[in-house]
């Protein structure tokens, strides 16, 4: 075996560098949290290997024509991977709690104003307008709207703004309770609201997703795509005639997908572009942001138990963001610790989807604003 062959044969030890194997380590990391404690393990799980193939020297993989090369441009750069998951997320979306109380959907556009305090925050810290919006982004909730807002603006932040925008996404029953009973008196927490017992048409349902597209696509058209692809996915739920794509939306179409956008994902997350102290301020700025909105839609809420003379419960303003159903349920629990026969998780399913719609909206006027639609 000559020289050159043996180089190309052992070709990766020439290139493993410290911050290489930190990084793998940290794709190790994520797949273990995935593991053993479920932290979002349909996306962390491939994001970890992701991260681990991506810091493989000599592979050939981030080259061009390269596999993890072809997956970010085919779905990150064009939108196609996070569009796809919408698909998924509206079949699995019922929106019936937000038709019976529509005025919820204030909820969800309050709890989006943490965005742009983080923004403004952020710009302190030296990130361009850009980098900082997409950074804000993070406090949606909403993992989609954060990759597809950070590919457009700051590409070379998709990889820390989706880690962190997943991982306090699962950590949700953990950031919210403190925030919302900071900012909330036992008295407010124990108010009660009944249920309606409106039956919602299905001409209603159907009509919904597509009132909704257009909407939305007249006041922010930069948020077509993913509000488009998510009243799609809603609205073939809701007819009943393709029972076969409403499935396959829910599983097959959302598997593969989600599969591939965390492997590509984990892919941007190179020991050169993560290993950065901004990596470290990011992670907290989704931190500040993610308390932020929560805080603002609490306090929208306790406007709204002002204005109603004290009916709402201002806990559902809290469950604004997109972390769909996990802050419905985080609602309910507070709730109910406080007393046990008060049920507030359908009023709190109506704040939490409306906050789907917000996060996108959110995301369509950002890009709108800094010229990235």
């Amino acid at each position: 075996m000559d020289i050159l062959a043996l180089q190309s044969l052992l070709g990766g030890f020439a290139g493993l560098t410290l911050g290489r194997v930190v990084m793998m380590a940290v794709g190790a990391l994520l797949i273990w949290l995935a593991i053993r404690y479920e932290y979002e393990p349909l996306l962390l799980l491939p994001i970890g290997l992701g991260c681990i193939l991506a810091n493989l020297p000599n592979t050939g993989l981030l080259d061009e024509g390269g596999l993890l090369n072809v997956l970010y441009k085919a779905g990150i750069e064009n939108e196609l991977f996070p569009s796809l998951i919408f698909i998924g997320i509206g079949a699995m979306t019922d929106f019936g709690p937000l038709l019976e109380n529509p005025k919820f959907v204030l909820m969800g556009a309050a709890a989006q104003f943490g965005i742009f305090g983080t923004l403004l925050i952020a710009t302190l810290f030296g990130f361009s307008i850009n980098e900082a919006a997409s950074i804000g982004i993070i406090g949606a909730a909403d993992g989609p709207t954060s990759i597809f807002v950070a590919a457009r603006l700051a590409p070379d932040l998709v990889g820390p703004i989706t880690v962190a925008a997943y991982s306090y996404m699962s950590l949700v029953p953990v950031i919210q309770p403190p925030v919302m009973r900071l900012l909330t008196t036992r008295q407010e927490r124990m108010i009660r609201m009944p249920y309606s017992s409106r039956e919602i048409s299905k001409t209603a349902r159907i009509i919904f997703p597509v009132m909704v597209t257009l909407i939305c696509a007249i006041i922010a058209p930069a948020s077509t795509a993913l509000i488009g692809m998510l009243m799609f996915g809603n609205l073939v739920r809701e007819s009943g005639v393709v029972e076969r794509i409403n499935l396959a939306a829910q599983n097959e179409i959302a598997n593969i997908v989600t599969t591939f956008l965390g492997i590509t994902i984990g892919s941007t997350m190179v020991a050169e572009k993560f290993l950065r102290w901004e990596t470290i301020l990011i992670i907290t700025m989704g931190l500040v942001a993610f308390i932020l909105d929560t805080a603002a839609g609490v306090l929208f809420g306790k406007l709204m138990n002002l204005a109603s003379g004290g009916k709402v419960n201002p806990l559902l303003g809290g469950c604004g963001i997109s972390a769909f159903p996990m802050s419905a349920r985080v609602v309910q629990k507070i709730g109910q610790e406080e007393d046990h026969s008060n049920f507030l998780l359908m009023h709190a399913m109506a704040s939490n989807t409306s906050g789907q719609i917000a996060s996108v909206m959110a995301g369509g006027v950002v890009l709108a604003l800094l010229g990235g639609s």
